[in-house]
Formats: structure tokens, sequence, C-alpha cells
């Protein structure tokens, strides 16, 4: 048995799929693919490289693909890892971060085409509501560099040293197996993608665990591949529900309906505009959905409100 797992959820990631379990297979390490339903070639680039592959018939979720990928695999240490990233190396370098006292995992440095860290989004604080009023109401693209925003995207951040942060992403992110059973694996209802990960950091905060940044663990990252195929709408739609649903369990009552209000007010204002740039009454009914979910949850509290919407809770 490797000491190290490595677990891929793909989805509609043949084009990607490839040069990702060619590098993951060069560490040598034990590679599960969990695949959500994939529509396209995906299944066959997996069997050319005869990978083990968990199959599901439709699209379960990322969170509860990753799930998946824990329970077949036996390994203490296991790597989360997008399809569209292709490790470069420093998996050992992870490794020994995952064995420093209060650890929960690690995660590593995050490479784009440019050849450049993708800074703000390989590493991020833990959202506080104040974060994600600004990021929804489009305040952190006109002011990027106000100090919310500069915290929650840890961009004052040494990425030359190994040091404790908060949220490292998870397309590429080592856990210790044991922390991941204490906490309960992922949580199922970030469904089907966006803020499973940023939970888990935040429940391993609780228990006070820690977790690493280490730059000697490289990977090359295209990002947002899988997201591509689902529709502008439903995409939206799910990345907004993940928000509340996020917001509802970790903040109180009032710091949550305050960010109700926000989702509101921003997707009213991005439906206007986009229909205004787009001449076209589509973006209105991309955010419509949203701001009935938000108006729910404003009114209702985030159980009945996914309910009476219809969101998976």
């Amino acid at each position: 048995m490797s000491e190290i797992g490595i677990v891929i959820v793909t989805y509609n990631s043949q084009s990607e799929i490839g040069p990702c379990l060619d590098a993951a297979l060069a560490t040598r390490a034990d590679v599960v693919v969990v695949d959500n339903g994939s529509r396209d070639g995906t299944l066959a680039e997996v069997a050319q490289r005869g990978v083990r592959v968990v199959a599901n018939r439709d699209n379960r979720g990322f969170a509860a693909a990753v799930n998946q990928g824990f329970r077949v695999l036996n390994s203490p240490y296991v790597l989360l890892l997008n399809p569209d990233a292709v490790i470069l190396g420093g998996l050992d370098a992870m490794r020994q971060a995952c064995d420093l006292e209060g650890a929960a995992g690690a995660g590593g440095c995050l490479i784009g085409a440019d050849n450049k860290p993708q800074t703000g989004f390989m590493v991020r604080a833990l959202p506080t509501p104040a974060a994600l009023i600004l990021e929804v109401l489009v305040l952190n693209r006109i002011w990027p560099n106000n100090p919310v925003n500069r915290r929650y995207r840890a961009m004052a951040v040494d990425y030359s040293l190994r040091t404790a942060v908060e949220q490292p992403a998870g397309a590429f992110l080592m856990l210790r197996r044991a922390v991941w059973q204490e906490l309960g694996g992922f949580d199922e209802g970030y469904y089907p993608v966006w803020f499973e990960d940023v939970d888990f950091c935040r429940r391993a905060a609780e228990h006070n665990y820690v977790l690493f940044y280490t730059p000697e663990a490289v990977a090359r990252h295209t990002g947002g591949h899988s997201i591509s195929s689902i529709g502008v709408q439903a995409r939206c739609f799910y990345w907004y529900r993940s928000l509340l649903r996020y917001s509802a369990r970790h903040y109180g009552p009032f710091a949550f309906r305050m960010v109700c209000l926000s989702v509101l007010a921003g997707s009213i204002l991005r439906g206007a505009a986009g229909m205004l740039l787009q001449r076209s009454r589509r973006p209105l009914a991309t955010y419509g959905n949203v701001v009935r979910l938000a108006g729910y949850c404003l009114l209702f509290g985030w159980k009945d409100a996914a309910v009476m919407s219809g969101s998976r809770f």
C-alpha cells in the first residue's frame, strides 16, 4: 500500500485527464478516478492507463465523489487533484507538512499557463461575511486592494516559505485520512460543486487543526474545465446556492441575512447590467432563480428556503 493516495474527480474531462493521470502515476501513488457520469471519452482515456475507476451513472457532486475516493483508498495521506492539474513535483514535501503537529493537511503551489503562481486562488483565508458581501456586490473587483479582499485572497502571504494557512485550494490538497474520518468527510450537501473544500477547511480549524502551504509541491493548473460543461444559468445558481448554504452553516443569523440581502442586491444589479450589455433578457432569467432563493433564505432561513425553492439540502 502506498502512503499517498490520489483522488481525481472527473466530469466530462476527456481533454484534460490524460496529462493529469500520466503525472499522477509517475509519482507511484495509489491513484483512483471517480467519474461523475461523464458523457465524453473520459472513461476511455482512463482505461488506457489501467487506473482504478469508480464510475457513477450520474453526477453525484464533487464532495460525494471525493468521499467515494477516500473510501476506496487505504492510504493515510490522500491528495485531492483536479483533472486539469498536472503534478510537477513535491508530494513528499506535502506529506511531511501533513506530519507537523496539529496538521490536517497541506496545499501546494498552482501555476497557470503563464508559469506564474495562481495567487488569490491557490491559498485564501476562510471567507468572513464581509468578504462574501463585497464579493457578491462586485466591490472586490472594483476595488481589489481593499483590506477585506487582501486578507481573503491572502495577498500578504510569502509564497516562498512553508506557512500555516486557512484555506489551500481543493484542486491540489493533501489531507490526512484520520482527519477526514474525524470530521465525517466532505459535506455532500454542497451539490454539485463549490464551497465543499472551504467548509472542510473551516471545520478542521474549528477542531483546532492547521493546514499548510508548501512551496515545494507544484502543479500546473488550467482551471474551470468541468464547470464549462454546465450551462451558465445552472452554474450561476449552483455557486450562489453553495455560498448561501455555507453562510447559513457558519455565520450567525444576522450575518447570514446580511449576506442574503447582498446576494439579492448584487444579483439584481448583475441581471440588469447583463440585460443592457447583452441586449437580451437571458441574464434576468439567469439571476432570477438566485434572487428567488436568496429571498426565501432572507425570510425563512436556509433549511425552509432550500425546501421551498427546490434546492438540494
